[in-house]
């Protein structure tokens, strides 16, 4: 029987994988048939767009999210993790509006109107919350003067938004996606007849929500989640298989998980 460690790590793999396709592919998509980039207020600043939201509002985002599903971190002080994972969303925030900013520069420069299509609202949607989420959980989770009852309160809160924010992130790169080959196609009659940009893109998006589906599974999987304080046996009974379990210690202690 493969224990659920092995399990764990060939699906993080997995989302390595997939999370490195995304980035390449999004890069290559705007190199090849877009030009490349610069920023400049041009349609090539508008390419770091697509690649700065990506990177940051799905990729790095997602890798944040399953930080604390990783076993290896199990056996440390979750403070540290608390850090990484705060630095690794504080980076996909920096990526998502530097993104945003590429965007408005280049909309300013061409005089298009800001904000009208539903992809615009979701995605300036996403960014607020997201960024409110990353002060509420400094303020919760890194402040010393934080109280535990408010931390209690919070931690089920911060895990719902991480996840919703998640799913806004996937639905707003698919949609951008599929706006902007619009647009760069020039018609529907032109996207339809299946140009090898359009199949590229269509490639990407399915890499994106193939990326998605192993972050939620990670994320709803019950026994990858990181054991609480007093759970630490029955964690590690569930994570390995009958002939592994004799080999593993009967408890960890305490202070190394928290």
């Amino acid at each position: 029987m493969i224990s659920s460690t092995v399990l764990f790590y060939g699906n993080y793999v997995l989302c390595l994988c997939l999370g490195l396709l995304c980035v390449v592919f999004v890069s290559y998509w705007n190199i090849e048939w877009r030009g490349g980039f610069a920023w400049d207020a041009s349609f090539l600043q508008f390419n770091w767009h697509p690649v700065l939201m990506v990177t940051g509002l799905v990729v790095l985002y997602g890798n944040a999210a399953i930080l604390y599903r990783i076993p290896f971190t199990w056996s440390q002080r979750k403070q540290h993790w608390k850090l990484v994972h705060a630095a690794l969303l504080l980076s996909s925030l920096i990526l998502s509006i530097l993104g945003l900013c590429a965007v408005f520069d280049f909309h300013t420069g061409y005089h298009i109107p800001n904000l009208y299509s539903l992809h615009s609202w979701v995605g300036i949607f996403t960014v607020v919350l997201f960024t409110a989420q990353w002060l509420l959980g400094l303020v919760g989770f890194l402040s010393p003067c934080s109280p535990l009852g408010f931390r209690k309160l919070l931690k089920p809160v911060h895990a719902w938004m991480g996840m919703a924010i998640f799913i806004l992130s996937l639905a707003s790169c698919l949609s951008g996606i599929n706006e902007k080959l619009l647009l760069a196609l020039n018609s529907t009659a032109a996207y339809s007849s299946h140009p090898a940009e359009a199949l590229f893109a269509n490639f990407l998006g399915v890499l994106i929500v193939a990326f998605g589906l192993v972050v939620l599974g990670i994320l709803s999987n019950q026994r990858w989640k990181r054991p609480e304080p007093g759970e630490e046996s029955s964690r590690v009974s569930i994570l390995l298989s009958d002939e592994e379990h004799s080999d593993v210690p009967s408890c960890v202690s305490e202070h190394q998980l928290w």
